[in-house]
């Protein structure tokens, strides 16, 4: 016998501040798209012969999809979350086969005048199978079965748009590791993924420079140094050996010390070589404490500090002989290491001009003059946050920003009072997806992030990426207005 404790229409249980940002966020949107698009003279910002007059045309049939996704019954999205996953996964791996070839990525499908881009849609399905495989009552995290499947739905999308040469997009699928995060995830899975950012941007930026006139690397140097200060730390942390772990690293840095002095006042060489040898030596003698039956954690320290050396040389093989021409180049422009302003810095340059430009209030809708002369490349999509800056000022970019903080926030909020498993993962997993694009689209217009090429969510001109948010977020929406159904067996 079955028996509703609350039984709420659908409208009633909406969540309407969070419609209210989606709407505003479009609105300010389209305005941007017109401010990016428009050129001296035009007279039809409405006409669907301009960019802005297409951008209505998304924007209305998004809103139409969010109606079409609220009236379906919100049970429908947990019953097929593998099928849609499935089906986005074969069109994923259909899409690496594609002829067409747009700014060098295969990721477009090309139907007549329509232009999809499955990996936009891939990410709603990823987010819902993820739910559904994590929501079940028998999942555990910690158990290493179930961790790797999770990991599998997650890396396998990811291998498809790579394939694609799509790199900016997949990037995206690592925001997944927050809501891994908050299901119970072991600090010390993000805390590695933290360690592995710190060796490639110290690696690489200080990789050229010597080490005080010696032949030593000081970015080789310093990472070596890091990976025994991070394991030492972590023998402390994770196996409350502080005693150990203390006299382990004061070991480490004495004999650095005096390979310093020798190499500096005798007889110069490559300090790198003594610090590998230090590193296998501690790899060494942890593994000999865990033979002692010391603590079982100390087995997965030692294979940290194997696997922080061999991230350290695959991630510089990689960048000296994977990557393209231009995204290494890209790296570097970041990291200060060449300047670029006319070839692969010419988009952050010309952005940063245009941001600058606007000051307190900015120069008025319509009146961008950097936007308008069309100095700014990809100024309506990737780089189109520019335009908020130069035409609405510092004023317009912080609303803006505070927008996305008001949404990210209340993402949070409806996370956190789903009464099911798979409707909190849902959420942060559309939470954490918002967070990855706002973050890094911002930061590479201002220059603070690598320009991997990804839309800021509901401003970047395009029907693929309006669509995709919606679909993101309208089916949290529904969810969450699903959460006062609730029944008892008798």
């Amino acid at each position: 016998m079955t028996k509703d404790r609350k039984n709420t229409t659908v409208i009633g249980s909406l969540d309407w501040w969070t419609i209210f940002i989606y709407i505003a966020l479009i609105t300010f949107g389209w305005i941007s798209v017109c401010g990016a698009s428009y050129n001296y003279g035009d007279t039809e910002i409405f006409s669907l012969d301009s960019r802005s007059g297409m951008q209505i045309v998304w924007i209305g049939t998004s809103l139409l999809l969010g109606l079409v996704l609220l009236l379906l019954d919100d049970r429908l999205y947990e019953l097929f979350a593998y099928v849609l996953f499935g089906a986005l996964l074969l069109l994923l791996f259909a899409t690496i086969f594609n002829p067409h070839s747009i700014k060098g990525s295969r990721s477009w499908l090309v139907l007549g005048p329509l232009r999809l881009q499955p990996a936009e849609f891939a990410k709603f399905a990823t987010a819902l199978a993820l739910a559904k495989f994590m929501g079940r009552p028998d999942y555990d995290i910690h158990r290493w079965r179930d961790f790797l499947f999770t990991l599998a739905f997650i890396m396998v999308p990811m291998l498809f748009i790579v394939m694609q040469r799509e790199t900016g997009s997949a990037l995206v699928y690592l925001s997944f590791f927050l809501m891994l995060y908050r299901e119970g995830m072991t600090g010390s899975v993000l805390f590695t993924g933290v360690a592995m950012v710190i060796y490639f941007v110290v690696g690489i930026r200080f990789d050229a420079v010597s080490l005080f006139g010696t032949p030593t690397s000081v970015g080789q140097f310093s990472v070596l140094l890091l990976i025994q200060v991070f394991t030492s730390l972590m023998m402390g942390t994770f196996c409350r050996r502080w005693d150990v772990a203390l006299r382990a690293l004061a070991t480490c840095l004495g004999v650095t010390l005096a390979a310093l002095l020798f190499s500096v006042y005798v007889i110069p060489f490559d300090l790198c070589w003594v610090q590998y040898g230090l590193c296998a030596l501690l790899t060494l003698f942890i593994l000999w404490m865990w033979m002692q039956g010391r603590g079982r954690n100390l087995l997965w320290i030692a294979a940290f500090c194997v696997g922080s050396m061999a991230f350290y040389g695959m991630a510089d093989y990689a960048l000296n002989n994977i990557l393209e021409p231009h995204q290494r180049t890209r790296i570097n422009v970041l990291f200060g290491l060449e300047e670029d302003i006319k070839g692969a810095g010419y988009n952050v340059h010309q952005s940063e001009i245009a941001i600058g430009s606007g000051g307190l209030e900015g120069k008025g809708f319509l009146n961008g003059t950097q936007t308008k002369l069309k100095y700014v490349p990809e100024q309506d999509t990737d780089f189109i946050f520019c335009t908020v800056g130069e035409e609405e000022g510092f004023v317009g970019a912080a609303g803006v920003l505070l927008l996305f903080l008001a949404l990210i926030l209340r993402l949070i909020h409806l996370s956190e009072r789903q009464p099911s498993t798979f409707g909190r993962i849902y959420g942060y997993c559309v939470l954490s997806i918002f967070l990855f694009h706002v973050f890094i689209n911002v930061g590479m217009v201002l220059g603070l992030t690598p320009v991997i090429g990804i839309p800021l969510p509901f401003f970047s001109y395009g029907g693929s990426s309006l669509w995709g948010f919606t679909i993101l977020l309208f089916i949290f929406l529904r969810i969450d207005a699903g959460r006062n159904r609730e029944q008892m067996d008798l």
